[in-house]
């Protein structure tokens, strides 16, 4: 679901409403984090395609935002998505017992040159490369999505306000975090509670 997210939020940026291209979304359903995808997908009227007949479509280019996918033998290019914070963690690798570095697809597609990494900053692909030196010459600088959409929300900051219960003149304390024992709120879950309670209540 979130690798979905993140795609339908760049889409429009990346492909723009040009009639010319068709636009169909693929996804894994053994997924452990599939759970609602097909939903959002009828919900949004978007062409869907069972990822068994990917392989039968022959796309131009598949877009993910997710590296854990099992891509079919073919020529076309790959681009993928920064998932989540990008090349800064080490991660569980479900192909063996090692840890592996996170938003890094298998070395076959690097080395076919389907692969390309996209990257939010140019020191990242100098550091990408230093980790992981197959890396290098395949990565596309884009910016951030992240910040991106929040500049883009400004507009809506006193809907999003509304919407929450923070009233004139008062401070909205945002936490953001993923997921797991190492993650920030898995490792202080009491977190919010602490930096409400440092803070005037009236105020935040």
């Amino acid at each position: 679901m979130t690798s979905l997210v993140r795609v339908l939020e760049v889409l429009p940026d990346l492909v723009g409403n040009d009639p010319r291209l068709a636009i169909v979304f693929a996804h894994d359903p053994t997924s452990a984090f599939g759970e609602g995808v097909p939903e959002l997908l009828r919900s949004l009227r978007c062409r869907t395609l069972p990822w068994a007949q990917l392989a039968e479509a022959e796309p131009d280019l598949l877009i993910s935002a997710s590296e854990n996918i099992g891509v079919p033998s073919d020529d076309y290019p790959v681009l993928v998505l920064p998932h989540g914070i990008g090349f800064q963690k080490l991660v569980p690798d479900s192909a063996s017992s090692n840890t592996r570095l996170s938003d890094l697809v298998p070395d076959g597609l690097l080395s076919a040159g389907r692969a390309w990494l996209t990257v939010s900053h140019p020191d990242q692909e100098s550091q990408l490369a230093a980790a992981h030196p197959a890396t290098a010459g395949r990565t596309v600088l884009v910016g951030d999505p992240c910040l991106d959409r929040l500049h883009a929300s400004l507009r809506w900051r006193d809907r999003y306000r509304s919407s929450l219960g923070v009233e004139a003149g008062q401070q909205l304390v945002f936490v953001t975090s993923t997921w797991g024992p190492g993650a920030l709120i898995g490792r202080h879950p009491d977190l919010p509670a602490r930096l409400l309670a440092e803070l005037p209540a009236d105020e935040h």
